[in-house]
């Protein structure tokens, strides 16, 4: 079969025929990929200069922890799932053993959690097979489309999200740092959860140009327009601040757009070298919270009933300015991903 894989001790990122995977043990899913995306952690992991963020160190894996597929094969201990269902993975798995795990909280776990995540430190679906756990897979109701599928992941990131900064009440004035496929995926929960007071920042023109297809009838503006209408009214500020872009100095930029009483919330996935400066005396006179969101705790069972109330409305490609690209064209979808000319890369096998 085809995959890409990526090389952290070669930093090399490249197209690859290799064997189909087996299925080892008897709770193992055999999955045929059909979309496979490909997140800001992807190109994290694959800045061949730097390659700073976390994953396996060993021999070359395969990239791609976002998919859809059908199940091809199951392991004998397998019931509830079986050849020809259409499937979504959970990525991310706990040891099960630890204190994290035993308290529910199995993204933070150190033995699992992201260390066990397939695309990172496990093979991953960037590949026309792979092999997860039973307990990783989620059959699609029938009104839910493999093409809407693989946006499952990061939607399954929103959802835990959503419960980590609630309460958000209709009213509040509300900021996304970013329009890349994250950003617009809020500015559509948001919208759907019935907000209208959103503002979206974003450099890329064409990025911003793209989150008009959402038709939310958001304001949209450059962080130079930002920036300009705050410093003509010192009034011009966000009750939420939600940032999508991992960009240290935007992040710190948005704290000073914070109101009184308001929460900054970290959803982009910044460089481990990023740092912040704030002032420790405006959080506390402020009373300003500042929440990290990471992973998707337990959040797919939810996310299908959220998927189910988007798709049509706000999961179509064209809206969320997604392109799919057949595997071998991978350089071509990084590429575009990284110039902003789309807001989400999928491979379609």
């Amino acid at each position: 079969m085809e995959a890409v894989e990526f090389s952290l001790k070669d930093k090399s990122l490249k197209l690859v025929t290799k064997p189909i995977p087996k299925i080892e043990k008897p709770n193992e899913v055999l999955i045929k990929v059909a979309y496979a995306g490909v997140c800001g952690t992807d190109l994290h992991i694959t800045e061949l200069l730097q390659a700073t963020f976390p994953c396996s160190n060993g021999k070359p894996f395969t990239l791609g922890h976002e998919l859809s597929g059908v199940v091809s094969e199951v392991g004998s201990d397998v019931r509830s799932i079986k050849p020809g269902d259409e499937v979504i993975v959970d990525p991310n798995l706990g040891c099960g053993e630890c204190q994290f795990c035993y308290s529910g909280d199995t993204h933070y776990c150190n033995r699992g959690g992201i260390t066990s995540y397939i695309g990172i430190f496990k093979d991953g679906a960037w590949a026309q097979y792979v092999v997860v756990l039973k307990q990783q897979v989620h059959v699609l109701p029938s009104n839910i489309s493999l093409e809407h599928g693989v946006l499952a992941e990061p939607i399954s990131c929103l959802a835990h999200s959503w419960d980590r900064i609630s309460p958000i009440t209709v009213g509040q004035k509300i900021l996304i740092l970013g329009a890349g496929i994250i950003g617009n995926l809020w500015a559509s929960i948001l919208h759907l959860q019935g907000h209208r007071r959103v503002t979206v920042s974003e450099p890329i023109v064409h990025r911003l140009n793209l989150q008009k297809n959402l038709d939310t009838d958001f304001d949209q503006v450059t962080p130079d327009e930002l920036k300009e209408r705050h410093d003509k009214d010192n009034d011009y500020l966000f009750d939420v601040i939600i940032d999508c872009s991992g960009d240290a100095p935007a992040i710190e930029h948005a704290f000073s757009l914070l109101n009184k009483g308001g929460k900054l919330c970290l959803f982009g996935c910044a460089s481990p070298h990023s740092k912040i400066s704030i002032s420790p005396l405006q959080l506390a006179m402020r009373e300003i919270q500042i929440i990290g969101l990471f992973l998707n705790l337990f959040s797919f069972p939810k996310t299908l009933g959220l998927m189910e109330s988007m798709c049509d409305r706000y999961l179509t490609y064209e809206k969320l300015g997604v392109k799919t690209f057949p595997l071998k064209d991978y350089e071509t979808a990084i590429e575009e991903l990284k110039k902003g000319n789309i807001a989400k890369a999928v491979f379609k096998f």
